[in-house]
Parts: C-alpha cells; sequence; structure tokens
C-alpha cells in the first residue's frame, strides 16, 4: 500500500472551470477587453494565475502583455471571492478520498492556484479534517511541473517519493509526478481528457475516483 497521495486540485478533485472563467472574464470586463470562452480556459488553466492571465491578454487584444501587472491584481482581488464560484467536487471524489483517510493514508493537495484561494476551496468542500496538507502557489516555491514542491510534501510525511501516489488531470501534473519520481496517475474526467494526457506521457489513467483506492492499496512492488 501507498503511504501518500498528492492531488492536483482544478480539474482533479474539483471542477473550478466556471470559477476560472467568471474570474478571468470579470477582470477583462474592468480592463475593458474581449472575454475568453469557456474552452479558451480550460486550456490556459494549469500554470498558474499569470500563465492563465498572459494567454488571456493574448486573445483578448493585448497582444504584447503590456497591461499583465494591471490585470494580475485585478485578477486577484477577484479571484478572492471568486474562487468557490459555481465549484463543486467531481463525483465520486468524497468517498474516495474517505477510504484513502480510513485505509491510513496520508493525503495533500499541490495546486498551482494560489495558495490562499487553494486552502480556501479545499476547506470550503472538504473541510479541514481530510487533508494532511494543502500547498498552493506561494513565493519562495517553484509551480508545478518544478517537482520541488512534490518532494517537500513527501518529506513532510517523512516518506519517500516512491511510497507516495501523485494524480493529477493535465500535462503539467504529469511531467510533475514523473519528475519527483512518484508512481502518476491522470484522470481523465478533468480539464484536458485522456487523449492529452496519453499524449503527455500518462502510462496510468483512471476514469473513475473508485478506481484510485484500488491503485493506491496495491503492493508497490506492483506497477502503477
Amino acid at each position: 500500500m501507498y503511504k501518500a497521495c498528492i492531488f492536483d486540485l482544478d480539474g482533479t478533485l474539483v471542477d473550478t472551470l466556471e470559477s476560472l472563467l467568471y474570474s478571468v472574464n470579470k477582470t477583462m470586463k474592468e480592463m475593458n477587453l474581449s472575454p475568453i470562452t469557456k474552452e479558451q480556459c480550460r486550456m490556459f488553466v494549469g500554470n498558474g494565475s499569470k500563465y492563465l492571465l498572459e494567454r488571456t491578454l493574448e486573445v483578448s487584444g493585448d497582444f504584447k502583455k503590456l497591461r499583465l501587472g494591471e490585470a494580475l491584481e485585478t485578477y486577484s482581488r477577484i479571484f478572492k471571492d471568486g474562487c468557490t464560484y459555481k465549484v463543486e467536487p467531481y463525483k465520486g471524489i468524497l468517498p474516495m478520498l474517505h477510504a484513502l483517510k480510513k485505509a491510513g493514508i496520508k493525503l495533500a493537495v499541490l495546486s498551482n492556484k494560489p495558495d490562499l484561494q487553494a486552502k480556501h476551496v479545499v476547506e470550503e468542500f472538504f473541510g479541514t479534517e481530510l487533508f494532511d496538507y494543502v500547498q498552493g502557489q506561494k513565493e519562495g516555491i517553484p509551480r508545478k511541473p518544478d517537482p520541488k514542491a512534490a518532494i517537500m510534501i513527501a518529506e513532510r510525511f517523512q516518506v519517500q517519493p516512491e511510497e507516495s501516489l501523485y494524480i493529477g488531470d493535465s500535462e503539467v501534473d504529469i511531467a510533475t509526478g514523473t519528475e519527483a519520481h512518484m508512481p502518476t496517475i491522470g484522470v481523465s474526467w478533468g480539464f484536458r481528457g485522456r487523449k492529452a494526457l496519453l499524449e503527455a506521457g500518462a502510462v496510468c489513467i483512471t476514469d473513475m475516483p473508485q478506481e484510485i483506492i484500488d491503485l493506491a492499496c496495491k503492493e508497490q512492488n506492483d506497477e502503477v
């Protein structure tokens, strides 16, 4: 049995696409720039708010991203309250997390969402007792796909990387888990889908949260 599971947040545990689209388009409206579509937003998320806003500005009229500083400041203010807008856990996530917790597996969240909002979303939808540690993007810790934060979480739990499962829905997550030398699971229900995960090099893709229980509780010498 694995000793820890480290989860991505957006697109893995919770469907946050509406909250991201709402906040970024409200930002564009305040800046008198054109909005983006839901599908554009889906492809822009996963690399942190700076990347999201850079890509949004490119397609909204500020091709040279001259107003990036203004966009970051505006988005930060709007997203503070908008981070839970129409957010909900994916079906089957809560029973899966409770089963892993009952099995004695340490649970963590590692997100490129700003740290304050990541913690807010987790507490709002999962409470304060389910996860042993929550880490969002903050100063001094490189964002995914840099593996440093994932490795730090394993160290915090006093487990080896190979004793930890990394679970996420995007190319960024596949790269993060792989670079951290953690067995990595891609989830097909998130923002990217099975095809993108396969193209990113995923060797294990799950279609249902229940399958994560089976994978986490299997012998570690069995390949994930």
